[in-house]
């Protein structure tokens, strides 16, 4: 069996993650990379791969299973998640929660149009953490979810700082609340909001003479972002930046509190966590699983958006079935 080809737009943190990953699955292989940049700028790590304006995508529809988008959720991926859909079989890592609805809808039409799978909001949250919820919630129905993050560099935040005038470079932080985890795996029930639960660092470098409070007020007004969360803005130089913020951690728990039996006399907490080193790696890694099934989804004649809800867990893996059920089961 001839290896799933993946291309790449956007040779940025997540795109090199995505590379990486292809290295690390023999079912796959990377052919292609797809850069706004000058192509003559971008050096692939892996020998041999073609660099090519993005504008060039149409020209490689026979050449490409699926491709990877690498851009950030703020204003990339809105536009060219359905763009790309119309060309080929796509998974993105769209992460503005309160947009996926939306997204899914626009990139489900899309794809319909031209017979092709797009896996959104692939990840680990979305994504992982995603599905970790479904099935605490399918398990517990009687319970309340909490979803923990970091502490750890948000490279969606991150991004959408970056866009607001004057920033030359930034990176943020998502911090849990101690206190709050603490009560969560108490099990005592408690009733959060979006504040009680994080707050916001945002380490910014700006231009030389650019106006520094009304950065600092677009950040934390910023809806979607930090609107709705205690955030700190921390102006920097760009040598600071590189030396004490050059790492990209994250991680967090996801937490389900519940009871059964009679008059919920019994409480259980189910918890999945993730700690991670490099935040690009492991999400390039989840993305190249998933366009594993995506592949597979569209070999089999499925269309349109799909989320990690519509993936059976078996199409993210190259182990076939019966090992599978020898090795996991």
């Amino acid at each position: 069996m001839s290896a799933i080809r993946i291309g790449i737009l956007g040779y940025g943190n997540l795109g090199r993650g995505v590379e990486l990953a292809c290295r690390d699955n023999a079912d796959t292989e990377l052919v292609a990379v797809f850069t706004r940049r000058d192509p003559s700028t971008v050096t692939p790590l892996t020998d041999g791969v073609a660099v090519y304006p993005a504008d060039d995508l149409a020209a490689h529809q026979g050449g490409i299973d699926v491709l990877v988008l690498g851009g950030g959720s703020a204003t990339d991926l809105p536009e060219q998640t359905p763009a790309c859909a119309r060309l080929f079989n796509v998974v993105d890592s769209f992460d503005t929660h309160a947009n996926i609805p939306a997204h899914f809808a626009a990139v489900d039409a899309a794809a319909r149009e031209t017979g092709h799978v797009a896996v959104i909001s692939a990840g680990w949250d979305p994504g992982m953490f995603s599905v970790a919820r479904l099935y605490a919630n399918a398990v517990l129905p009687n319970g309340a979810d909490y979803t923990f993050w970091g502490r750890g560099v948000s490279q969606g935040h991150s991004d959408a700082i970056r866009r607001v005038p004057g920033v030359v470079d930034a990176r943020q932080y998502t911090v849990p609340v101690p206190a709050a985890m603490e009560a969560v795996r108490a099990g005592e029930n408690p009733q959060l909001t979006t504040r009680q639960k994080h707050t916001r660092e945002c380490f910014v470098v700006a231009e030389e003479g650019a106006d520094l409070a009304a950065i600092e007020k677009a950040i934390v007004e910023m809806p979607n972002y930090f609107a709705d969360y205690d955030t700190t803005v921390t102006f920097i130089s760009q040598a600071e930046l590189d030396r004490d913020h050059a790492g990209i951690p994250h991680g967090g728990s996801v937490i389900r509190t519940g009871s059964t039996g009679a008059e919920g006399r019994n409480t259980h907490v189910i918890e999945y966590s993730l700690k991670l080193d490099s935040n690009p790696e492991f999400t390039g890694s989840v993305l190249v699983a998933c366009a594993r099934a995506a592949w597979r989804m569209a070999g089999e004649g499925m269309v349109g958006a799909k989320t990690v809800f519509d993936i059976p867990p078996a199409y993210l893996s190259a182990t076939d079935d019966a090992e599978l059920r020898a090795t996991m089961l």
